[in-house]
C-alpha cells in the first residue's frame, strides 16, 4: 500500500541543503537515470503539490490526496517506488522549487504550455481541463463562457497564473481583478466585487458543492476559443529536464492507465474525473509543448473526443494554475 506523507512549512528549509545534493547527483547525466535509481532504492521519491482541490490536496485527516495524487501513486508503485511525500508550494514556486531540487517532480495537474516546457519536462497528458465561470446564485447576468462577459462592463476575476488569465488577456477582457487562489475568487463573486470567477470547471464545481451557502453556482463547462481554434488543454505531471529516464518510466506506466477507459475512471473517478477528463489518443505533451492547438484539435477530433469537455488553455503563451 502507497504511503503519501506531507511534508510542508520549515521542512522546506531544512531539507534544501541536502536535496540539492541529492538533485545534483539524481540529474540523468544523458540518459543514467539517477533520479529513478535513487528513488527506487529508497522507496520514496518527493514530490511538490499545490493544495488545490480536487488535484492535489491536504484532506481532513492530514494525508496527501487528489486525483493527480492518484495517478503518481499508481505509477510510482508500479515503478518500485511506495511512499510518495509531498511538500505543500505556492503555484508560482513550483517549478522553480524542481529545478532547485528541492522535490523530485511537481503533481499538481499543471497545464502543458510552451513557457513552462521550455523551464521543465512534462509527461504526457494526464487529465483534460475545462473552464467555467463562478458567479452569483441564479446568474443574473445569464452569463456563459468568455465570449459572454466581452463588451459588457462586467467585472472578472481570474487566478494568478492561471489559463484563464491569459485567455482572458487573449481576448481582449478589459475589466479583470487577479486574485491569487480559488478562494478568494470565491470570495469575490460572492461579495460582489467580481461578476464572475474563471478557472477550471473540475475545481469550482466542486467548491460550489462545497459550499452550498456561499450564493454562488457555476456556468456549464466551456473551452475557450481564440482566432477561431479550440484552446485544448492537459495538465501532467512534471519533472526536470535533465531527468530523462524518470519521465520515461513514468509515461511508460502513465499511458496504460489513460489508455484504459474503466482503470482511468476507477483511478481518478472519486474525485469528481469521468472518461470525459481522460486525454484523447494522439494527444501529446510535443503538441502542447510546441503550442500545435491545430494539432491537438485534430487529435482530440480524430480520437473521438469531444473538445467542449476538455479544460481550454490561454494563449499559447500564457501560464496557468490547474491550474488546474
Amino acid at each position: 500500500m502507497n504511503s503519501s506523507r506531507i511534508r510542508k512549512g520549515a521542512l522546506a528549509l531544512t531539507m534544501t541543503a541536502g536535496l540539492l545534493g541529492l538533485a545534483a547527483c539524481g540529474d540523468d547525466g544523458g540518459g543514467e537515470g539517477n533520479t529513478l535509481e535513487r528513488a527506487q532504492e529508497e522507496g520514496t521519491i518527493k514530490i511538490a503539490y499545490a493544495g488545490e482541490i480536487p488535484y492535489s490536496f491536504e484532506n481532513d485527516e492530514g494525508e496527501l490526496t487528489g486525483a493527480t495524487i492518484a495517478i503518481d501513486e499508481e505509477i510510482f508503485k508500479a515503478l518500485g517506488i511506495d511512499n510518495v511525500e509531498g511538500q505543500l508550494v505556492e503555484w508560482d514556486a513550483l517549478i522553480p522549487g524542481l529545478n532547485k531540487g528541492e522535490y523530485d517532480a511537481v503533481s499538481a495537474g499543471m497545464s502543458i504550455l510552451p513557457d513552462r516546457c521550455a523551464k521543465a519536462a512534462f509527461a504526457e497528458p494526464t487529465i483534460m481541463y475545462t473552464s467555467t465561470l463562478m458567479v452569483a446564485e441564479g446568474n443574473p447576468e445569464g452569463l456563459s463562457d468568455f465570449a459572454s462577459i466581452e463588451g459588457t462592463g462586467l467585472t472578472l476575476a481570474v487566478q494568478s497564473g492561471a489559463i484563464e488569465q491569459g485567455q482572458a488577456q487573449d481576448l481582449g477582457l478589459e475589466n479583470t481583478m487577479t486574485v491569487n487562489s480559488a478562494q478568494d475568487g470565491m470570495d469575490a463573486v460572492a461579495n460582489g466585487r467580481a461578476d464572475a470567477f474563471a478557472l477550471t470547471n473540475i475545481t469550482l464545481s466542486t467548491m460550489a458543492e462545497d459550499n452550498p451557502d456561499a450564493g454562488v453556482e457555476t456556468t456549464d463547462a466551456f473551452v475557450a476559443e481564440i482566432d477561431g481554434l479550440k484552446q485544448i488543454s492537459a495538465g501532467s505531471t512534471v519533472f526536470r529536464p535533465e531527468d530523462t529516464a524518470l519521465l520515461e518510466a513514468y509515461n511508460e506506466e502513465l499511458a496504460k492507465i489513460v489508455g484504459d477507459e474503466q482503470r482511468f475512471v476507477e483511478t481518478v473517478g472519486e474525485f469528481g474525473f469521468t472518461d470525459a477528463e481522460r486525454p484523447p489518443e494522439g494527444l501529446t505533451a510535443e503538441m502542447l509543448c510546441e503550442g500545435d492547438l491545430e494539432a491537438a484539435n485534430e487529435a482530440a477530433d480524430g480520437a473521438g473526443g469531444s473538445t467542449d469537455s476538455e479544460d481550454s488553455t490561454g494563449s499559447t503563451d500564457s501560464t496557468d494554475s490547474t491550474d488546474g
